[in-house]
C-alpha cells in the first residue's frame, strides 16, 4: 500500500493507534516526520491490505527498540519473555540439545509454532526438529516481531496451530550503521534458598573433595560480544533500494560448576531436617565393579583403593559417587556469522522486483559430564595381568581361574567415567542459505499480485567427541601377557590389531595412547532443502459493497507449493549403537514431503460510521492442502469485528487448523533411546503395588528377579524404542478467541485489550511415553501397553536387549484456555520532568489439559511442572515496562518487571524442591543519544541477581537443578552498546 508524502504523517499516527488497539506495543516516543513514505503495511494474520492494523486474531508486537532495551544478542531471549511464549530449545540446553533456538507459543510445542520472515515460512532448524531455528534471523535487520497466537493455518498453512511468529525486516534502509555491544553475567554465590545447600556441598567436599566443591563467592562469565554493519542505498529515481548487512556474535560458555545451586546434582532431600542432599552417579571415577552371580544377584561392589596400588575396596556412595553436574554447560558457547542483501526496484507500476539473500553460519558446543564405560562390558578375564590377585579374587575368580585365564562364575559390569578425556561434547555447525526472488505490482488500480520463489538450504553437521566405543572397551579389558607385556587378546588373535590395554586397576595409569584407542568421534552430516513457490492476488470489488459502508469487499486468492527434503548421514559407530553413553543408536534419515495449497481470504465490511456501528466487518479464510498419497486437509477461519463507538472494539474468531506430520515424525528410523524413571515398577526402588508378581512375570520378568534391585538402573535411565511412523495423520485443532479493545477518548494514548483464547488439539502426533506405557500395563492391564514392554533375558529394561516400544502415534489431545491482557499508555506528560510510557503484557492460563491416551487419566498442567508436564506452566505471567523520557536531551530510561506465578510439582508431593515460589525480575536500561549519529546504551537485567528455584526432579527438560529456559539461572546480566550512523 503506497501513501502520498503529504498525508504520510497523519496516516502513520492512525496506524500506530490502530497497532496499539491490536495489542501491539508501538514505539513509546516515536516522532513524526514530514518526509516519511510508508511503502507497505504488513498485517500478520492476513494477506489483505486493510485500512488499519487491527485483526480478529490477537497480535502482540515487539520492536527493534525492545531488542536494544533488553540488551539481547540472541533473539530467542527476547521472544520467550513474552507471556504467550514458553520455554523450548535455547542456549541453556546441553543434555538433549539439537543446537537450535526455538519458540513454543502457548506451550504447545515448537513444532506447532510457525515462524516466518516477512510473511514467508522458515525451513527446518535441525535434522531432529521441524521447528525453525531463530539463530537464522539477523537481529540487526529486525524492524519488529509480530506474534499471533492461536491457529493460523488457513492463512499460512500447516504448523500454525499454536500461532505465528513473524519477523518483519527493515525496508528501504539508507546510509551506514555500525552497532556493537558487549555483555556478561555476574553472580554472587551465596544461595539463600531453602535446603542449606552450601553446607551440604561443603560436607560432601570433606569426604569427596575431587567431586564436590563450592564455587568462588563472586563469578563473572558468559561474556557476549556482537558487531553488526548495515548499509543501504536508494536509487536515484527513488524507485529502488539495496540494503546489505553483516554481523558476528559470540557467547562464552557458563559451567554449572560456577553456580552454587548447580555445583552438585541434587538428590532426594531430607524433609525432616529440611536439607538438600547432593546426589551423584555410581558410574564414577576411578570406577565401580558390579559383580553378579548366575541368578543375577549382586554379590559385590568395589572400587580402586587410593594409596594401596592393586587393591579393591567396597564401593561407598558417600565417598565415591561421581558428581556429574559441574561440567555441564549452563550456557552453550556459540559463534554466529550473518550476511545478506535485500532489495527491490520498481520497473513500472505493474512490476516491482524484489529479493532477499540471507546467509548464517552458526557454531555451538553442548557439553555434559564425561562418558566412559556405562556397564557396556560384562566380562573381565581372570588372568588380566593388570589386575592383582586380590582384585581378581574380589571379582570371584579362583586361583585356577587366574592361572588358566578362564572366566569366573560371575558377571562383572564395569562403570567408570572417562575423566581423562573430558566432558562429552556435541559440536554443532549449521550453515543456512535462504534466497527469495519475486515480483509484485498492480494489475489494476484495485487489484495487485505477488509472485515469488524461495529456496532454503541448511547444512547441519554434528560432531560427537570424547566418547568411548563399546567394542573397544571390552577389547581393552580383555588382556593377556605376551612376552612379559600386557597385550589385548584381540591383538593376539588378529581381530583388532590396534587395541591398547586399558589399565583401570591402578590409579593414574590411563595414558593418551589408551584414550586414542578407546575414543572415537561420531559424525552426522545433514542437509535440509525447502522450496516454496507462491502466487497471490488481492483486490476489492469496487462498488460491490454493503449499503451501510463506504469500504468494498476485499479478497485474496493464491497458491503455495512447498517441497521439503531432509537427509542425515550418520557414521557406522552411531548407527550400530557403538558409542557408549549415547543413549542408543542414531540412524540416518532420508525423506521428503510436499504440499500444494489453494487458499482464499475474504474481508466483508458491513457498516461503518453509523450510530451503533463505528465499524463492523467479518472475515473468512479457507485453505485446501494436498500432501500427496491421497492425504488432503481443509482449514478455515471466520471472524467478526465490531466497534460500536470509537472507544470500544470487540472481536471474535473461530479457526480450524492442522499440522501435517513432518519428515522426522514420518521417516525417522527406529532405535533405542533412554528415559528417566525412579525405578522399575517390578523392581525394588519404586515397586508399583499394582505390579503383582503374576503381572511382572507375564511381562517378561523372571520369577526370581521380581522385586529385586537388579531391575533398577543405577543411573535411573531405561531403554525405549523411538522412531517414525509413515502412517501418521495430521493433527487437527480448533481455536476460539474473543476480544475487547478499549481506547477511551478521555485518556489519549491509553489502550486496553482483553483476549480470551480456547485451543483444542486432537490426534496429537506424539509418543505415549515409556513410563505411561508401563503404568497402563501394570495399573490397568491394557493389552496394547503390555505388548509394548520387551524385557531382556534378565527381565531388565536397562541392561542388554530390554526396552519399551514408544514410537510416534496419533494419540490423545491437548486443550488450553486463558486470557491475554495488554495495557499501553504512552506519552504521559510529566511537564518539565519528562514523559512516561507504560506497557503491560499479561497472560492468565486457566487450563492446559493433556490427554495422553487410553488407560491414562487426563491431567491439567497449569500451576505445575514435572516430567509429564515439562517446564513450568505458571497461572500468571506478566511483562511490565515503564519507559521514561528524561528532561536530559537524548536520555531515555526503561524499567522492566518480569513475573511468573508459583508452580508445584505435578505429583503433589510436599517438601524441598516441590514448590517454586513466584519469581520476579527487575531490568533497567538506558539509551543516550550523544549526537544525531551516535548513541550509547546500557543496562542490567535481573538487577537483584535472583537465584532460580531448585528441584531434584526437573527431568530431561530441566538443567542444573532448575529450568534455565524459564527462569534467570545465570544471574545478573550487564551490557553496554554503541550505535553509529552515517
Amino acid at each position: 500500500m503506497t501513501i502520498n508524502h503529504d498525508v504520510a504523517s497523519a496516516v502513520r499516527r492512525a496506524l500506530l493507534l490502530s497497532a496499539v488497539a491490536a495489542g501491539a506495543a508501538a514505539p513509546v516516543f516515536a516522532a513524526d516526520t514530514a518526509d516519511e513514505k510508508l511503502e507497505e503495511v504488513i498485517v500478520t494474520g492476513s494477506r489483505i491490505s486493510q485500512p488499519n492494523l487491527t485483526s480478529t486474531s490477537p497480535v502482540v508486537q515487539v520492536t527493534a527498540a525492545d531488542i536494544q532495551t533488553q540488551g539481547v544478542t540472541r533473539i530467542e531471549d527476547l521472544i520467550t519473555q513474552l507471556p504467550q511464549a514458553f520455554a523450548a530449545q535455547n542456549s541453556t540446553v546441553s543434555n538433549g540439545s539439537n543446537g537450535t533456538a526455538t519458540v513454543s507459543l502457548r506451550g504447545l510445542g515448537a513444532e506447532r509454532t510457525l515462524v516466518l520472515i516477512d510473511g514467508r515460512r522458515m525451513p527446518y532448524g535441525a535434522v531432529s526438529s521441524s521447528a525453525a531455528d531463530l539463530n537464522q534471523v539477523p537481529t540487526a535487520m529486525v524492524e519488529r516481531v509480530d506474534v499471533l497466537t492461536g491457529g493460523a493455518s488457513a492463512v499460512y498453512g500447516s504448523d500454525a496451530i499454536g500461532g505465528v511468529v513473524n519477523f518483519i525486516m527493515k525496508k528501504d534502509f539508507e546510509g551506514v550503521q555500525i552497532d556493537t555491544q558487549a555483555g556478561m553475567y555476574q553472580h554472587g554465590n551465596s544461595f539463600s534458598g531453602e535446603g542449606d545447600l552450601r553446607n551440604v556441598i561443603a560436607g560432601r567436599a570433606a569426604t569427596n573433595p575431587a567431586q564436590f566443591r563450592i564455587p568462588d563467592d563472586k563469578v563473572t562469565d558468559g561474556q557476549s560480544r556482537q558487531l553488526n554493519l548495515t548499509m543501504g542505498i536508494n536509487s536515484a529515481d527513488g524507485k529502488g533500494n539495496l540494503t546489505a548487512y553483516a554481523g558476528v556474535r559470540t557467547n562464552d560458555a557458563v559451567l554449572q560448576a560456577n553456580r552454587d545451586f548447580s555445583a552438585c546434582t541434587l538428590g532426594a532431600p531430607n524433609n525432616t531436617t529440611h536439607r538438600w542432599s547432593c546426589g551423584g552417579s555410581s558410574t564414577s571415577y576411578p570406577g565401580r565393579f558390579l559383580v553378579y552371580d548366575n541368578a543375577f544377584n549382586l554379590v559385590g561392589s568395589y572400587t580402586v583403593a587410593a594409596g594401596t596400588p592393586g587393591t579393591f575396596r567396597n564401593f561407598n556412595s558417600s565417598l565415591d559417587q561421581y558428581n556429574f553436574g559441574p561440567l555441564n554447560y549452563f550456557q552453550r558457547p556459540d559463534t554466529t556469522y550473518t550476511a545478506g542483501v535485500m532489495g527491490h526496484y520498481e520497473l513500472n507500476p505493474h512490476a516491482d522486483a524484489y529479493t532477499q539473500l540471507m546467509y548464517t553460519d552458526y557454531q555451538s558446543v553442548a557439553q555434559i559430564a564425561p562418558g566412559g564405560d556405562f556397564g557396556d562390558t560384562s566380562y573381565i578375564n581372570c588372568g588380566n595381568p593388570l589386575m592383582s590377585n586380590q582384585q581378581a579374587t574380589s571379582l570371584g575368580c579362583t586361583a585356577a581361574d587366574i592361572a588358566n585365564d578362564t572366566h569366573g562364575p560371575n558377571s562383572v559390569y564395569f562403570l567408570r567415567r572417562n575423566v581423562e578425556g573430558g566432558g562429552r561434547q556435541q559440536a554443532f555447525h549449521n550453515q543456512t542459505f535462504r534466497g527469495v526472488a519475486g515480483v509484485r505490482g498492480e494489475i489494476t488500480s484495485t487489484w495487485k499480485y505477488d509472485a515469488s520463489v524461495q529456496f532454503s538450504r541448511l547444512t547441519a553437521d554434528q560432531l560427537t567427541l570424547n566418547n568411548f566405543v563399546k567394542p573397544r572397551i571390552q577389547n581393552a579389558l580383555d588382556v593377556v601377557l605376551v612376552g612379559g607385556v600386557p597385550t589385548c587378546r584381540s591383538v593376539t588373535n588378529g581381530t583388532d590389531p590396534n587395541c591398547v590395554p586399558w589399565n583401570v586397576f591402578t590409579l593414574g595409569q590411563v595414558t593418551p595412547a589408551m584414550l586414542n584407542y578407546l575414543q572415537a568421534p561420531g559424525l552426522q552430516l545433514g542437509v535440509i532443502d525447502q522450496k516454496v513457490t507462491q502466487f497471490n492476488v488481492t483486490g476489492d470489488f469496487g462498488s460491490f459493497k454493503s449499503p451501510l459502508t463506504t469500504q468494498p469487499i476485499a479478497i485474496s486468492l493464491g497458491y503455495e507449493g512447498r517441497r521439503d527434503s531432509l537427509s542425515n548421514t550418520v557414521d557406522a559407530l552411531q548407527t550400530n549403537d557403538e558409542i557408549s553413553g549415547a543413549g542408543g543408536p542414531v540412524i540416518g534419515l532420508v525423506g521428503q514431503t510436499k504440499a500444494d495449497d489453494l487458499y482464499t481470504e475474504l474481508r466483508i465490511p458491513i457498516a461503518n460510521d453509523l450510530a451503533a456501528a463505528k465499524d463492523l466487518s467479518v472475515d473468512a479464510a479457507f485453505r485446501h492442502s494436498n500432501y500427496g498419497h491421497g492425504l488432503t486437509t481443509n482449514t478455515y477461519k471466520a471472524g467478526i469485528e465490531w466497534a460500536p463507538v470509537s472507544d470500544v472494539r470487540l472481536r471474535a474468531s473461530y479457526q480450524h487448523a492442522v499440522r501435517a506430520p513432518n519428515i522426522i515424525e514420518l521417516f525417522s528410523a527406529q532405535g533405542n533411546n533412554l528415559f528417566d524413571m525412579s525405578g522399575d515398577p517390578c523392581g525394588l526402588a519404586a515397586r508399583n503395588p499394582n505390579a503383582t508378581a503374576a503381572k511382572c512375570i507375564a511381562s517378561g520378568v523372571p520369577a526370581a528377579a521380581v522385586g529385586s534391585g537388579s531391575l533398577d538402573s543405577p543411573a535411573g535411565q531405561y531403554n525405549f524404542l523411538a522412531g517414525g511412523n509413515p502412517n501418521l495423520q495430521p493433527e487437527v485443532s480448533t481455536t476460539k478467541s474473543f476480544g475487547l479493545i478499549l481506547q477511551p477518548r478521555f485518556a489519549p494514548g491509553l489502550s486496553l485489550t482483553f483476549d480470551y483464547f480456547d485451543i483444542n488439539i486432537d490426534k496429537t502426533i506424539s509418543t505415549f511415553g515409556a513410563e505411561n506405557l508401563l503404568n497402563a500395563c501394570y495399573n490397568n492391564s491394557d493389552p496394547t501397553a503390555c505388548g509394548a514392554i520387551h524385557r531382556g533375558p534378565s527381565g531388565s529394561l536397562w541392561l542388554g536387549s530390554g526396552f519399551v516400544q514408544n514410537t510416534n502415534v496419533n494419540i490423545g489431545s491437548i486443550k488450553t484456555k486463558g486470557l491475554d491482557i495488554t495495557v499501553d499508555y504512552n506519552n504521559i506528560s510529566l511537564g518539565a520532568a519528562g514523559r512516561l510510557g507504560v506497557s503491560l503484557k499479561s497472560t492468565h492460563m486457566s487450563e492446559f489439559v493433556v490427554n495422553p491416551g487410553p488407560g491414562i487419566a487426563t491431567y491439567d498442567c497449569v500451576g505445575y511442572y514435572s516430567s509429564s508436564c515439562g517446564t513450568p506452566t505458571p497461572t500468571w505471567r506478566h511483562h511490565l515496562r515503564v519507559s521514561y523520557k528524561t528532561p536530559v536531551q537524548g536520555l531515555d530510561l526503561a524499567l522492566t518487571y518480569r513475573y511468573m506465578s508459583a508452580v508445584d510439582i505435578f505429583t503433589h508431593a510436599t517438601g524441598l524442591g516441590t514448590h517454586f515460589g513466584a519469581q520476579g525480575y527487575l531490568d533497567l536500561a538506558g539509551n543516550y543519544a550523544i549526537t544525531e549519529k551516535a548513541s550509547l546504551r546500557g543496562g542490567i537485567n535481573n538487577i537483584l541477581d535472583r537465584d532460580p528455584p531448585l528441584s531434584n526432579n526437573v527431568g530431561t527438560t530441566g538443567n542444573g537443578n532448575t529450568y534455565p529456559q524459564t527462569y534467570d539461572a545465570l544471574g545478573r546480566y550487564m551490557f553496554l552498546g554503541v550505535q553509529y550512523k552515517f
